[in-house]
């Protein structure tokens, strides 16, 4: 639904499916270079998933992407991923036209900043 919104709104979506690793995604930004990471996790695995993909994204020299959480994250989980990068936690009940603000904002703000 997200993905959709975002693409109805003009952006261009890199959508990796259902059930990817830390690892796989990694390897996604590194080949499309995203302006922003959007990650919906359903599964209740985020404390373990996000980490892994934030390291990951360290690893590769991608830590300059705005890397955004949504799902059932419990506040307390949401301040903790907060702490390790994660720009935002996006819970139920955001309004897709909130999503794409941010995200409109946070590429334009790391686009001003890249260096060619």
């Amino acid at each position: 639904m997200i993905a959709r919104a975002l693409r109805d709104a003009g952006m261009e979506v890199i959508y990796t499916g259902l059930h990817q690793t830390p690892e796989k995604i990694v390897a996604a930004c590194r080949q499309e270079d995203p302006d922003v990471l959007c990650l919906s996790i359903l599964s209740g695995a985020h404390m373990t998933l996000i980490p892994r993909i934030l390291a990951g994204l360290q690893e590769q020299q991608l830590d300059d992407v705005p890397v955004l959480a949504g799902g059932i994250i419990p506040d307390a989980d949401a301040a903790v991923l907060r702490e390790q990068g994660v720009t935002a936690v996006l819970g139920p009940g955001t309004s897709t036209e909130d999503i794409i603000k941010l995200i409109r904002d946070l590429a334009a703000s790391r686009r001003s900043t890249q260096e060619f």
